[in-house]
């Protein structure tokens, strides 16, 4: 799909395939604009059609212009700190950022410093782009990797409901405890909350659903680790670390899910990789973090 920012406004060139539907059907199914957002750009008077304002039941033709204000200036909701964040893809619409281990995805108040988050508002401001910042999933502080952030709120709904869907598909690596003998499988045990720590889940009958797909990539017989490679088809809370820590191969430096290794600091657990379809232009994303210099030294094959 041709689209275009031109200030605040979201420019889409109408293609062929879409022309003799009226400026409603496709607001509602082809940009697929939430029914909340629907009502505030009716209200404002936010949908042009070549620049005029036009009935939505007005049906559009070939190369007409579709014209959504959907891009405002906001405040950022966070403090803009300069953490020199490893951009990983930028467009109009979103980025995706590479975490550190060691930093938070967001602040717990609109004072707090020192995330991702504040220094993906400084990189917004340094490009002149006023918004709120709004990460699409979260990452625990100590987990590496891949997160997508929404640059405006039509983006940032479109990417939730791609979430719900289960249509983001996240790769992660992880380093777990033990030699895994058994070389792909799936986890489907529920994850519920642990009655005798504030943080900690725990696989419970009376838990929400939770999948979880593994697959061997190697294993280090000197140290007693296996490097494995797993996608989620949920997203619960530690559902990693609760999965791996079930099946007796807890990660490694994960001591609060029963990790005994000392080698590192932190749980072995990187985000190495999203793909997803853009939901503003339709094309399909993919994009890969490095793999971290942490994860590099226990194994010596390529692991992206």
């Amino acid at each position: 799909m041709q689209t275009e920012k031109k200030g605040e406004w979201l420019v889409i060139t109408i293609p062929a395939f879409w022309e003799g539907q009226t400026i409603e059907q496709l607001l509602r199914s082809e940009v697929a604009v939430p029914k909340k957002m629907l009502h505030e750009l009716r209200m404002e008077k936010g949908v042009l059609l070549n620049g005029d304002q036009i009935p939505w039941n007005h049906p559009v033709k070939k190369n007409d212009q579709l014209y959504l204000h959907c891009i405002k200036g906001e405040e950022y909701g966070v403090i803009p700190e300069d953490l020199n964040v490893d951009i990983l893809y930028e467009d109009d619409h979103l980025l995706v950022v590479n975490k550190p281990v060691g930093m938070d995805t967001h602040p717990n108040d609109a004072n707090g410093k020192q995330t991702v988050a504040n220094g993906v508002a400084f990189h917004l401001q340094l490009s002149g782009i006023q918004t709120k910042i709004r990460h699409v999933h979260r990452l625990d502080r100590d987990t590496s990797g891949v997160i997508l952030f929404a640059k405006h709120p039509l983006a940032s709904a479109l990417l939730d409901q791609a979430l719900e869907k289960r249509e983001i598909k996240r790769t992660y690596l992880a380093l777990a405890e033990g030699m895994m003998r058994k070389k792909k499988g799936t986890i489907t045990e529920p994850i519920g909350r642990d009655r005798h720590h504030p943080t900690r889940r725990r696989v419970s009958p009376a838990g929400q659903k939770a999948i979880t797909h593994y697959e061997v990539s190697e294993i280090n017989t000197k140290l007693h680790m296996t490097l494995v490679k797993l996608n989620l088809d949920t997203g619960r809370t530690h559902q990693i670390r609760v999965h791996l820590s079930h099946l007796g191969h807890p990660l490694v430096g994960d001591q609060l899910y029963g990790g005994k290794n000392t080698y590192l600091k932190h749980q072995a657990l990187h985000a190495s990789s999203i793909d997803f379809i853009h939901p503003i232009t339709k094309g399909k994303i993919s994009v890969e973090a490095p793999t971290p210099s942490w994860l590099r030294k226990f194994f010596n094959e390529k692991t992206r």
